[in-house]
């Protein structure tokens, strides 16, 4: 018998949202810490269907960073700022139609990590395909005939439907939509505890923990063990998944490195963590794309 998670969480978020790449080390705590107990599905907003004003979005990339300790470059957004986010929206809403969960999540990951750390558009038909490419696991041909289908049009349109549909306590200022990154919870009785706007681990896990989910209790991985999981890590995440506070993950994450088990990649403001291998075949799959 299929295990039925006790609770969802409905995920509003958008790749280009800097603040939503801030709280990546929460997104990947609750899937450890929870486990199975909490069922993700993400809603991408939307963020603006015209960007007007591309260097906000980089004075908020820099805020972020400061609060969260993420490194993020937010070039992109100074030196060739894309026209709209919505390209983006579409393509995670494309490829939630080949795969649910786990794999729109991967893509949705790959999607930050170039908006943020790469400074790359991606609003584009050519370069969301490549990201589609390095995340791996998806169809791309299918992919290209999907990004102008009607259905996936109306499925992105559903989920710009869905960040307008919250309580109007929590929307955006000057918008129709809710904060981002926001997070509900729905457990048995379908009552509602939501985080609105960024917050710390503890509001997450509490707002978890009222709608109905109980840690896993499996205890915390060590930073080898997380990067099997997760194939790419930034500093903040590996301490907030590894429970490895302070000084601590980036003292055994070097210590690892120094053994040649881990491998660091250089970001503008820190670093992005992986296995040996995979930031090969990740390096290669950038260069081919």
């Amino acid at each position: 018998m299929d295990y039925v998670a006790s609770v969802s969480a409905t995920y509003f978020t958008d790749p280009f949202c800097p603040w939503c790449w801030a709280v990546e080390p929460w997104v990947r705590r609750l899937e450890v810490e929870f486990g199975g107990e909490v069922a993700m599905t993400f809603v991408v907003v939307g963020l603006a269907g015209r960007l007007e004003d591309p260097g906000a979005l980089a004075l908020a990339g820099l805020d972020a960073a400061e609060a969260s300790g993420m490194p993020l470059d937010p070039r992109v957004f100074l030196r060739d700022p894309p026209r709209s986010t919505h390209p983006a929206g579409i393509a995670v809403a494309a490829a939630a139609e080949q795969h649910g969960g786990a794999r729109v999540g991967a893509y949705l990951r790959r999607l930050r990590e170039a908006i943020h750390l790469e400074a790359r558009r991606m609003d584009a038909g050519d370069a969301l395909l490549d990201a589609a490419r390095e995340a791996g696991g998806l169809d791309v041909d299918r992919l290209r005939v999907a990004f102008g289908s009607s259905g996936v049009l109306e499925a992105f349109g559903a989920h710009l439907d869905a960040a307008r549909a919250v309580d109007p306590a929590q929307r955006e200022p000057g918008t129709d939509r809710v904060r981002i990154p926001s997070i509900e919870f729905r457990g048995a009785g379908g009552d509602v505890h939501g985080v609105y706007g960024f917050a710390q681990w503890d509001a997450w896990r509490a707002a978890a923990v009222a709608a109905g989910a109980s840690p896993a209790g499996d205890g915390f991985p060590d930073p080898g063990s997380a990067l099997r999981r997760f194939p790419t890590m930034a500093t903040p995440e590996v301490a907030a998944v590894c429970d490895l506070p302070g000084p601590h993950a980036p003292a055994e994450l070097w210590r690892l490195a120094l053994e040649w088990r881990v491998r660091p990649r250089r970001v503008v403001g820190g670093e992005l963590w992986g296995l040996p291998r995979y930031l090969t075949l990740q390096t290669s799959r950038r260069q081919r794309s």
